[in-house]
């Protein structure tokens, strides 16, 4: 996991405003620079560039980069809308911060920033005419990224804010989250209380973990000579009365380090809290299978996604050789594959209870997530289908569809299923 340091500049370069007053500042420099490097320019490349050139070229930047920007951004509000509408409001996190969108907007709103500063610079007449050339390469160069630019974004239309695209980009972030999260993924069933003794830290916030800065806990850790029992995990919900982590330490001097490693913020991230990309995913389904949109179709993608995701997580469950970090001074908590399938399959168990096509595949999937899983999983596995099939049997009135929903739970359970 990051340091608290990467985690904040990690945010800041995803803001949307950072990134457009980035390239504002890049262009109205590069606008500048002809001034300061116009001396340096021969005489007879100057009289070669027309004195109205770069004029008329600044001109025609300026008005359609100011028609272009209002565009881009329109079509972005839109898709923030929809995706708040008809996919889930929790996915708009990742469309705010979608980097082709903002490149966009950012290099748009530069190139108008741009033309505007050359035209004001020309009108000043503090360029000459060796300026007019550096200007006039310059302008050269911003056409070229503006084309480029368009081009992507002309392609990224075609499925920004879709919902395909979108379960898509919850699946990416959140296998990243298993990977990146820094904790020992251990899927297991039952959660063991390893922090019954000890000082405990309390949050002195409320709100939701995003980010536990491990380095700091393990370099204080070691500097103590005393072991940290991390008892919450990114995605947390905390309070002043919910313990954020215990150790030996006899005095409360140095409780505070150990809080100010924990950083709480009022709404959950994508980046080290893979049970969030679950659970988006089982909302985008909802969603799906509400009455009003009717898409069957979304919630089986749905289903694809989450037993990819659950690979991860089984994946790395297999690879996590203890629950302590390199040092063995900080013992992180287990996430508990009772949670995981809360957070995946029970909403998608629900709301799709009475159409075949969803119990069917809801089944498979549940089916080919046990057959990765360790034999001892099994049962969890197994009281989830079970669970689902109950839900099938009391939603569906037609008995041919129920059948084939039993048929495909005895073929991964082997279990008898009275009529």
């Amino acid at each position: 996991m990051t340091s608290r340091w990467q985690w904040f500049v990690r945010l800041l370069l995803r803001r949307i405003w950072f990134r457009a007053a980035l390239f504002s500042i890049f262009s109205v420099g590069l606008a500048l620079l002809a001034a300061f490097v116009a001396p340096f320019v021969p005489y007879t490349i100057s009289t070669k560039i027309g004195s109205d050139a770069v004029d008329n070229i600044l001109e025609i930047l300026a008005s359609s980069m100011l028609a272009v920007t209002t565009f881009s951004l329109t079509a972005m509000v839109s898709a923030f809308s929809g995706a708040s509408s008809t996919i889930t409001p929790r996915a708009t996190q990742l469309l705010v911060q979608d980097a082709t969108a903002q490149n966009a907007l950012s290099t748009f709103l530069g190139a108008f920033l741009f033309s505007i500063v050359g035209i004001c610079a020309l009108s000043t007449g503090i360029y000459g005419k060796s300026g007019r050339v550096i200007l006039f390469v310059g302008t050269i160069l911003v056409i070229a990224i503006i084309v480029f630019t368009l081009l992507r974004w002309i392609e990224h239309l075609s499925s920004f804010g879709r919902v395909g695209s979108t379960i898509e980009q919850v699946e990416r972030v959140t296998k990243m989250a298993v990977e990146q999260s820094g904790f020992r993924v251990r899927v297991t069933v039952a959660e063991v209380d390893r922090a019954t003794t000890g000082r405990s830290v309390f949050a002195d916030e409320i709100g939701y973990v995003t980010h536990v800065d491990l380095g700091a806990l393990t370099g204080l850790a070691a500097d103590e000579q005393c072991p940290i029992d991390v008892l919450v995990s990114p995605g947390t919900f905390v309070t002043p009365q919910r313990r954020l982590a215990t150790w030996q330490r006899p005095d409360t001097d140095a409780d505070a380090a150990v809080r100010d490693a924990f950083t709480i913020e009022h709404r959950r991230e994508f980046d080290h809290d893979p049970r969030f990309g679950l659970i988006v995913l089982s909302e985008i389904a909802s969603r799906a299978l509400s009455p009003a949109v009717n898409d069957p179709g979304t919630a089986i993608a749905v289903l694809g996604a989450g037993v990819r995701v659950m690979a991860g997580f089984l994946a790395a469950s297999d690879e996590a050789e203890s629950d302590d970090d390199a040092s063995g001074r900080v013992r992180l908590p287990d996430l508990l594959l009772d949670d995981l399938l809360e957070d995946l399959i029970q909403p998608i168990a629900r709301d799709g209870a009475a159409l075949v096509e969803v119990a069917v595949r809801l089944q498979h999937a549940i089916g080919e997530m046990a057959a990765l899983a360790p034999v001892a999983a099994h049962g969890a596995f197994a009281r989830y289908a079970a669970e689902s099939l109950v839900r099938s049997e009391t939603a569906m009135t037609f008995t041919p569809d129920l059948d084939r929903v039993r048929a495909v739970y005895r073929g991964y359970w082997g279990a008898s299923v009275q009529r």
